[in-house]
């Protein structure tokens, strides 16, 4: 991939073939953030597509400060996922139920059906820091420098943030583990 710096530039020209290799470049990351915030695969599937048309239309407003497009991304994609939930109105994460399974196997997939269930319980319990450094951590793979810059934080606060929370989800996991154990 070309320099990012002059693929931008020629983006913010209206270049489109520019702007398609940064879409094909962040898709994949944006789409599992909004996936994981929002819990369903094909409204994550819309508001990506919103993020990228919002990048598109105010790309000319990116300026190199510093900070990488891929923050700036995150950050349009953050306020998506907001206004979504703003519009719906809604408390709670619902599980997408087509999450598909890695195998033909339906036992294999009911348990992974469970797991993710006991993650999104327990990440339910985080406070909204510790699920956003989680997800931009792990689900979009995002190193803690980038993650401290879309979260306007150091980061010695994200790597306390992310520790926290690594933390509070291990005593959940566990916890939901002894119950499951008791019930069996």
């Amino acid at each position: 991939m070309q320099n990012e710096e002059s693929l931008i530039l020629r983006a913010q020209k209206h270049d489109q073939e520019a702007f398609t290799q940064l879409y094909e470049e962040y898709f994949d990351k944006i789409y599992r953030y909004v996936t994981l915030k929002l819990g369903n695969a094909m409204e994550a599937e819309d508001v990506t597509q919103q993020v990228f048309l919002n990048a598109l239309q105010s790309i000319s407003s990116f300026k190199w400060k510093g900070i990488p497009f891929s923050a700036w991304l995150f950050r349009i994609a953050h306020n998506q996922v907001v206004d979504y939930w703003r519009k719906k109105k809604r408390a709670t994460v619902p599980l997408d139920e087509s999450l598909p399974s890695s195998n033909g196997n339906p036992q294999q997939a009911v348990e992974r059906k469970l797991d993710i269930e006991r993650l999104l319980r327990a990440t339910r319990r985080l406070t909204e820091a510790q699920r956003e450094v989680i997800s931009l951590r792990f689900t979009s793979e995002l190193p803690i420098a980038e993650v401290a810059r879309v979260m306007g934080k150091s980061e010695g606060a994200v790597k306390a943030l992310q520790h926290s929370a690594i933390l509070a989800l291990r005593q959940e996991l566990l916890a939901a583990e002894a119950v499951a154990e008791n019930e069996r």
